[in-house]
């Protein structure tokens, strides 16, 4: 990995862009109502505060609007899932920034300004993340994100801060501010011009990995990823789908290979997505020995969708830059075998030779 250093602590804006924090809605009356606030005394001059609705059933949008009427609101009408949900909602604002941050998150005094200072910095950074704790344990890192996204050879993502469910303590390690080969869902920063250019989420994804697909995408056009350790929000994780959930366990595996077979170079894909499928089969195969069967059925059923798909998919690919893209973040082993056979389930203990 290259090193780390960016000279971020000199700069000063003179102006502030414009930046809009867009929080999708889906019945969460009971996050925006805990959360909202702190979103809301944020500090940063040229903010807006966006709720998009993805068709919520619950009084969350009467709250909201009656508690706080100047919050601006994008009604979808239905539930388009994250990637589809933030893609039409999206279309409707204008901003220099976006920040894209789930209604679990509790975000802290100042967490904007490094983020928009480190983008505004460096024009070739398209999207960003702040570091993501747990907020009830405010001492560790939280699953969907951590300290900056990584992926391995096999496309299985891990963090600095969290490897499979392995999660570390936040002892400083990770203050810096570093390139990441993907950037949180949970609160991405992003350019409003680098997500138009890119059109938004793949809404194919409904959600799960629609994040990592869309840094890859970026990455591919020449743009770059980074973590901003100044900034730290604290973020509850599971608010719409729970860990343990069959459906979620679906949109993971199949959308793991929707995101290899769009942006692996062709020979690669077939190779990697054949092992893939191998590796799946032993995951379900545990899952039955656990006797979480609905979980093992989840896996069947995301190859089957991915078959299904796979004309759809191929049609999405690029030739654009999947050879020569500047992949930084890519970890060149198995973080399956680091983690099982090797015992490294640390991000520090891994080989730094092994990454981009």
């Amino acid at each position: 990995m290259e090193s780390p250093a960016m000279e971020t602590q000199s700069f000063q804006m003179s102006s502030y862009p414009k930046v809009a924090v867009v929080i999708l809605n889906w019945n969460g009356r009971f996050f925006l109502e805990k959360f909202l606030p702190s979103v809301y005394n944020s500090t940063y001059p040229n903010l807006a505060i966006i709720i998009g609705d993805n068709g919520s059933t619950d009084d969350s949008v009467e709250f909201i609007k009656n508690l706080y009427p100047r919050i601006q609101w994008v009604l979808n009408g239905e539930n388009f899932g994250f990637a589809g949900g933030y893609n039409r909602v999206l279309e409707q604002v204008k901003a220099d920034y976006f920040v894209l941050l789930n209604s679990d998150v509790e975000v802290t005094p100042g967490w904007i300004e490094p983020v928009i200072q480190l983008l505004e910095t460096n024009p070739t950074i398209a999207a960003a993340q702040p570091k993501v704790l747990n907020f009830y344990q405010r001492d560790t890192f939280e699953h969907a994100g951590a300290a900056g996204g990584f992926i391995d050879r096999y496309g299985f993502p891990f963090c600095r801060g969290r490897i499979l469910n392995v999660l570390e303590k936040d002892e400083g390690q990770y203050n810096d501010s570093c390139e990441i080969f993907w950037a949180t869902g949970a609160a991405l920063f992003i350019r409003s011009s680098c997500w138009n250019s890119i059109k938004g989420f793949d809404s194919d994804f409904f959600a799960h990995m629609e994040e990592i697909d869309l840094c890859w995408r970026l990455k591919m056009q020449g743009h770059r990823i980074w973590y901003c350790g100044e900034s730290v929000v604290y973020h509850v994780g599971g608010g719409t789908l729970q860990k343990e959930n069959p459906f979620k366990t679906y949109l993971n595996f199949r959308n793991n290979l929707f995101m290899l077979q769009k942006n692996l170079p062709f020979l690669r894909a077939i190779l990697i997505i054949s092992i893939r499928l191998w590796i799946d089969l032993l995951a379900m195969i545990r899952f039955f020995a656990e006797g979480k069967r609905k979980d093992a059925r989840a896996v069947s059923k995301a190859h089957v969708s991915f078959f299904r798909f796979f004309s759809k998919t191929a049609s999405k690919r690029s030739n654009r830059g999947q050879e020569s893209a500047r992949l930084i973040g890519y970890y060149k082993g198995s973080i399956i075998w680091a983690f099982f056979a090797s015992g490294k389930k640390t991000f520090s203990r891994l080989n730094t030779k092994k990454f981009k």
